[in-house]
């Protein structure tokens, strides 16, 4: 049996949509969006095979997801613009709440004295939009999108590895703990090098695709996360 060591946790990094933030399948409504105003008739088989890739690639980068599905940059950029301002509308409209115990989790882990970054894969307009709309703009020192950490998101590392030189928090990355509701978000942690990849049922995807992934724990919430991480000392 696989064994972890205690290694001191320092910096916490987690993902929004999934695993800390519920947003009711807003990622399938906005994207069904996007793709009506590309021309993509609903409920059209073209249509389905798409909005079927964007199920299974939950927690990639949004940009990344429509290069694959358009091929063409400036038909990718146009469906993610479309795909961000409809979802920032969802947003707007109420249609975001937090995960129970989220925030509870957040302050306990820097009550701790551990530093915790919120990433995402969507754009940072929507990140903003999705935080001011939980009251959350001040809950974190620092909120990282794909943008922030030179474009790639998940899979990549750079998130992390970014939300570790920003913050300086860690001395090395076995001092990171990582937490998701994806693949992506597993394969991530462990390119980076963390610790800790936790993942959580919360999301899109279940326990058997998280081990696949890499996930050293599988947690029913992120709540949960606090009470895993203090048995790796402060």
């Amino acid at each position: 049996m696989k064994t972890y060591s205690k290694t001191d946790i320092k910096l916490v990094v987690l993902d929004m949509a999934g695993t800390t933030v519920a947003d009711g399948g807003l990622v399938e409504q906005a994207f069904s969006r996007a793709a009506e105003r590309l021309g993509i008739t609903p409920g059209s088989p073209d249509h389905a095979e798409k909005l079927d890739y964007v199920r299974a690639t939950m927690g990639e980068s949004k940009i990344s997801v429509f290069r694959h599905l358009f091929g063409d940059e400036t038909l990718a950029q146009r469906a993610n613009t479309v795909f961000e301002a409809a979802y920032g509308d969802l947003v707007d409209g109420g249609r975001v709440a937090p995960i129970p115990g989220a925030r509870e989790a957040i302050e306990q882990l820097q009550d701790a004295g551990r530093t915790v970054v919120l990433t995402t894969g969507f754009a940072r307009v929507t990140q903003d939009a999705i935080l001011g709309a939980l009251g959350w703009r001040d809950l974190v020192t620092l909120t990282l999108c794909p943008a922030d950490a030179g474009g790639r998101g998940r899979p990549y590392p750079d998130m992390v590895l970014a939300a570790l030189l920003r913050t300086g928090a860690a001395d090395g990355v076995r001092e990171i703990a990582v937490a998701g509701d994806t693949v992506y978000d597993m394969r991530s942690g462990c390119r980076a090098g963390a610790g800790i990849v936790a993942g959580v049922r919360t999301g899109a995807h279940d326990e058997r695709h998280l081990r696949a992934g890499g996930a050293t724990h599988v947690l029913d919430s992120v709540a949960e996360l606090p009470a895993l991480l203090a048995g790796f000392s402060r």
